[in-house]
């Protein structure tokens, strides 16, 4: 039985995030996991796990982006029970903010001991991984990303929506902003999901933040995956249901744009998105990957390999 824990992450704005922590308390490796669009931290662990060893720890959790609609708490000491609750959730999270939630996560994952950490990002977590590894001056708290069903979901949504639909939406959308609504929901009538506008503009536009993985407009440069400088493992999933085009052609777009020596991309025969029944397949080839990452050797290691040397 693998060993859980609960875990409360305080971001560096303060804000709340429950997470649990799945193997030692001593582990010297940490795989922090980043879950897809309004999922949770109870997802996906079939494949996750498993990555549980004796060095190495599993830390998942709810970032802002968790559920559809839901209510966060944000530490205020000036309020009389010390926090304000915030309205976030898949539909009206603001994308940016991500990267305090993964450094709230690093933080925790160092502070239990862990001296290498792995982000692992599932879907639109693949976004924020990457998106986070851009904005950071230095990458050195980062071992290695794994990004598992990295698919853009701007494609997604040209490739499965009837035009028209898409451009009203977008129409309302920049218009709900305009008019200082940014938070407000679009009717369903406009658009089936639950989404408020500048969320929708975030997902669902060429040019955002979130759309990282830009394959389906290749005139763009995709600066913030070319500033990736640690290893990097991309799993994609054959038959992944979000796909514009076939996986084949993905994983030629991830293998130019990786400008990094150690960049591995990866095709899961008859995969969906979720992976559902290839789980250990994921699982064998993120282990297999991880093998080649070396260990940092603390102060105290390198004495004793230098006596043993000598």
């Amino acid at each position: 039985m693998t060993l859980c824990r609960l875990i409360e992450i305080i971001t560096p704005k303060k804000y709340v995030l429950n997470g649990l922590w799945f193997g030692s308390l001593q582990a010297k490796k940490a795989i922090i996991c980043l879950h897809g669009l309004g999922s949770n931290m109870f997802s996906n662990h079939a494949f996750l796990l498993p990555l549980v060893q004796d060095d190495t720890a599993v830390l998942v959790f709810n970032n802002r982006g968790h559920d559809d609609i839901a209510s966060i708490k944000k530490i205020d000491q000036r309020k009389k029970r010390g926090f304000v609750k915030i309205e976030a959730g898949a539909a009206k999270e603001v994308f940016v903010e991500c990267a305090d939630d993964i450094q709230g996560a690093i933080k925790t994952a160092k502070a239990q001991g862990a001296q290498q950490v792995f982000l692992l990002g599932h879907s639109t977590g693949c976004q924020k991984s990457v998106y986070y590894m851009s904005k950071k001056h230095t990458q050195s708290d980062i071992a290695g990303v794994i990004l598992l069903s990295p698919m853009s979901d701007y494609a997604g949504a040209k490739h499965l929506t009837p035009p028209n639909e898409l451009d009203v939406a977008t129409r309302t959308a920049q218009q709900y902003v305009k008019n200082g609504k940014p938070h407000d929901l679009l009717p369903s009538s406009v658009w089936p999901e639950v989404v408020d506008a500048q969320r929708f503009l975030s997902l669902y536009t060429p040019k955002s933040d979130e759309e990282v993985f830009s394959y389906a407009h290749p005139e763009d440069v995709p600066h913030s995956l070319h500033r990736l400088k640690v290893p990097t493992l991309v799993v994609l999933a054959e038959k992944d249901e979000y796909r514009d085009r076939s996986i084949k052609k993905i994983a030629t777009w991830f293998a130019t744009h990786l400008h990094i020596s150690k960049a591995k991309v990866e095709i899961i025969s008859r995969a969906n998105h979720s992976f559902f029944g290839n789980e250990s397949d994921v699982v064998t080839r993120i282990q297999s990957w991880m093998r080649f990452i070396p260990f940092p050797l603390d102060s105290k290691n390198r004495n004793n390999t230098s006596k043993k040397n000598a």
